[in-house]
């Protein structure tokens, strides 16, 4: 059996974490990328992995950059042979309400969340349809899907995330390549832990299941997305937040 390569930008995040030990775990060759600011930071994960028995591979790369990207994923494709499954993790929120926003605010969220996906799904997009198979999965957010108080420029990304995956699920349906999206809701990590107990409270008694979604919840969507054997399902939304928000 092949074994897949899988790109994981975000990687060394909480959830990006998560998704690169899953598919370890499932036998996938996985890089994860991570900013360049973060090598330090992306040794010491390594050193984790290692510990925990997973060898996964990391890859500095500034995702709101297309040359940067242009010339390491065309390294990354040679030094490889393939990269079979992209899985466009990364993001940043510089919340505001509106009428206080600055441009910085705006022009970080689109080029980091939204334009990344662009910026590294575009070099190795050819590459999948030459083979015959291919996994993109955007990581969304239900905040793309309902809106958010404070967050105009990151609902407009993770909502323009979705957009970017239903049009090119078609470019790419033909040629074995499948595009879908995850959109998690309210995810348990360090920095929602962090969220002041009260402010945690009123968010979970929001959410039908009555808590947040695990990190290893979200990977398991991603996972099922990548399966070889889910080729037929391309161009869609899979939420993940707990009845938070149903369409």
């Amino acid at each position: 059996m092949t074994t897949r390569v899988a790109l994981i930008t975000g990687g060394i995040g909480a959830i990006g974490s998560a998704i690169c030990r899953r598919m370890a775990n499932d036998g996938m060759r996985v890089i994860a990328a991570h900013h360049p600011d973060e090598v330090e930071a992306a040794s010491q994960w390594c050193e984790e992995q290692i510990a925990d028995g997973l060898q996964i591979d990391t890859l500095p790369l500034d995702v709101a950059s297309y040359e940067q990207c242009e010339v390491k994923l065309a390294k990354l494709l040679s030094d490889y042979g393939n990269v079979d499954i992209i899985v466009n993790c990364a993001g940043i929120t510089r919340d505001s309400s509106f009428k206080k926003m600055q441009k910085e605010q705006w022009y970080d969220v689109i080029n980091v969340n939204l334009n990344s996906v662009y910026n590294v799904t575009r070099p190795l997009w050819n590459a999948m349809l030459e083979n015959g198979f291919g996994r993109v999965v955007n990581i969304s957010s239900v905040n793309g899907q309902r809106g958010q108080f404070g967050q105009a420029n990151y609902s407009a990304a993770k909502a323009g995330m979705h957009g970017f995956t239903m049009a090119l699920a078609q470019e790419g349906a033909s040629k074995g390549v499948t595009v879908n999206t995850v959109s998690p809701g309210y995810v348990s990590t360090v920095m929602t832990d962090a969220i002041r107990e009260d402010i945690r409270t009123a968010i979970v008694s929001g959410i039908p299941m009555g808590r947040m979604a695990t990190v290893d919840e979200v990977a398991s969507a991603v996972h099922f997305l990548v399966a070889d054997d889910h080729e037929y399902i391309t161009g869609a939304n899979l939420p993940v937040n707990g009845g938070l928000f149903i369409s």
